[in-house]
């Protein structure tokens, strides 16, 4: 999975007049030069990928959850914009250029996510994670050739490892992973430093930093040396990133 550096990772699309996660979003985040789309996938009732952050629909005022409907009924619920819910294996084919980060948020997501995958032939332009390591490791192995990133447990390894200036217990941590992708703090641990960007790059791994989305933030960021910004504003990451060069 290739792509300019430094990578801009449309968080759930560029939901801007569009409901984040459709295909909507994403025709804006990659017409705004977004290079992935990061996106995430629950199950549905009748076991299809669907590309949704919230396992429910409580933001619809619906109490149901998604694996209790069929595709089918999730395409038709109204999400605004005349959008619907849609699986990820439409997605994959909608944009069969784009590259994908892909988040599997559950369990019995996993297997549905790597058949969708593998069904558009679409393994070598998406990243794929969990903040589940087991997982994490069981879209991978479903998957061969794939890339990956970090899960928590093994972000959180790799920061105790980098705190302490230890390359190859990092490098252990994260074997298998080609990036990390972390919040610049988290509660009073400040995870992103330069020592942090630094033992990364010794070991190989690149640095993603969510969710960003403040311009000044995204500067002093990538002069920091960070790779990619997962943001909901693709808009101002890419306008950020041509005033920076």
């Amino acid at each position: 999975m290739t792509a300019p550096s430094p990578r801009v990772f449309a968080h759930r699309g560029l939901a801007q007049e569009a409901p984040e996660n459709t295909l909507l979003a994403f025709v804006k985040a990659l017409a705004g030069g977004a290079t992935h789309l990061e996106t995430d996938v629950q199950v549905s009732l009748d076991g299809v990928a669907v590309i949704s952050h919230d396992p429910d629909l409580a933001t619809l005022g619906r109490d149901v959850r998604i694996d209790q409907l069929t595709m089918a009924e999730l395409r038709h619920i109204d999400l605004g914009y005349g959008q619907g819910f849609t699986s990820l294996a439409d997605a994959l084919e909608a944009f069969p250029t784009a590259l994908f980060n892909i988040d599997i948020k559950t369990d019995a997501a996993a297997e549905p996510t790597a058949r969708a995958i593998r069904d558009q032939r679409a393994t070598a332009r998406v990243l794929v994670t969990s903040f589940n390591e087991r997982r994490r490791r069981h879209v991978v192995s479903l998957l061969p050739g794939v890339v990956s990133s970090a899960s928590a447990p093994l972000v959180a390894r790799a920061v105790a490892a980098a705190n302490l200036g230890l390359t190859t217990l990092v490098r252990r941590a994260l074997e298998g992973c080609v990036a990390v992708q972390v919040p610049e703090r988290a509660g009073a641990l400040r995870i992103v430093t330069p020592r942090f960007v630094a033992m990364m790059h010794r070991a190989s791994v690149e640095v993603h930093v969510w969710i960003i989305n403040d311009p000044l933030d995204m500067i002093r960021l990538l002069d920091l040396g960070v790779d990619g910004l997962v943001t909901d504003r693709t808009d101002l990451a890419v306008n950020a990133i041509t005033r920076r060069t």
